[in-house]
């Protein structure tokens, strides 16, 4: 009998399907055209949009490696669009160039600070805007290289900018991470997440070591440290005058890790509730009421609550004897106690 015919192979991803994606974003059809048949004889996947609100869309559902963005443009202006790109997390990532006419000092700052990386000016050449291409698209490749091994080895990291608090670039499990612990979205990071580092920054400024943020929920625990400032406040002194500690970005590295095991024994062992398990467990790594509370999300006087149950379970009268015992009985605590 002959052979059933192959089925035909399903077509590829957009974004694979004839090299890296371009969304050029212009209401000029003059424009669109020339940069096209320059990208696709360059062997780039192109798409346009002629609005704003096109241009969010097609970003967001095609995630191209570059955003060609006119700065100029009816209704919605290419400097909110890029506002808007960068304040999502499915696109922030993605480098944004900015085509104008305009080269005043004033609008080439304003195109920086709505995102971009870098602008060309009209009228266009193909070769120059084909340099930059190949520049800025290079290097966001190499950072999703970068961010997706660092999540493969299990190390999430974000960046995080001092004064405002605003999430500069996050890796996939960061995000993840951070909505799980704190409810997180969007480019804002978390209000705990900002003030610690306010307060680590102003303690590295004058010489103190940072100390990790810490958070838990149930057997899970979260540990965000704070590794280094990056850009051009990393070369200078926090104590340099000409500085300014509110621009500082701050890299930092968070990791999870489980104790559901050891909560568990705490439980079985010494009769305790879910939540006095959990106070217990930060108690005996030294904690105080006020750090317990602020991991467990609750109150002082609320952990001080917990332990006042939690000492004539265990046959202790003091925090200290509570800790030493726990260190004693429960296997596997002095390991978890990095």
């Amino acid at each position: 009998m002959p052979s059933e015919p192959t089925p035909p192979s399903p077509p590829a991803p957009l974004a694979h399907a004839a090299g890296e994606v371009v969304l050029i974003v212009d209401d000029l059809p003059d424009n669109l055209s020339l940069l096209h048949d320059a990208l696709d004889e360059a062997g780039y996947t192109v798409l346009v949009a002629t609005d704003g609100p096109s241009a969010l869309q097609r970003a967001r559902q095609a995630r191209p490696a570059i955003v060609l963005l006119d700065a100029l443009m009816p209704g919605m202006d290419g400097f909110e669009v890029a506002r808007r790109l960068k304040a999502d997390p499915a696109t922030a990532a993605i480098p944004i160039v900015f085509m104008t006419a305009l080269t005043e000092t004033e609008h080439v700052v304003a195109a920086f600070g709505a995102g971009g990386v870098d602008y060309v000016t009209k009228p266009l050449q193909p070769r120059e805007v084909l340099a930059r291409i190949g520049v800025h698209t290079q290097a966001a490749r190499l950072q999703r290289q970068a961010r997706n091994a660092l999540d493969a080895f299990g190390h999430a990291t974000l960046v995080v900018r001092a004064g405002d608090g605003r999430l500069l670039w996050q890796t996939a499990l960061a995000r993840s991470l951070l909505r799980d612990y704190f409810g997180s979205e969007g480019s804002a990071a978390p209000v705990p997440l900002i003030d610690w580092l306010r307060s680590q920054a102003a303690g590295v400024a004058r010489g103190e070591p940072p100390q990790p943020l810490v958070s838990a929920r149930g057997g899970r625990r979260l540990t965000l440290a704070l590794h280094a400032m990056t850009g051009e406040l990393a070369e200078r002194s926090l104590g340099d005058e000409d500085s300014d500690p509110d621009e500082a970005e701050w890299l930092i590295v968070a990791s999870e890790s489980d104790d559901a095991a050891v909560l568990e024994s705490l439980m079985g062992q010494f009769k305790l509730t879910a939540r006095e398990a959990e106070v217990l467990y930060w108690v005996a790594k030294g904690k105080t009421n006020r750090d317990v509370g602020d991991i467990l999300g609750a109150s002082p006087r609320t952990v001080t609550k917990h332990m006042e149950h939690i000492l004539p379970k265990l046959g202790v009268e003091t925090r200290t004897a509570a800790a030493a015992l726990v260190l004693a009985r429960v296997p596997g605590f002095g390991a978890s106690r990095g």
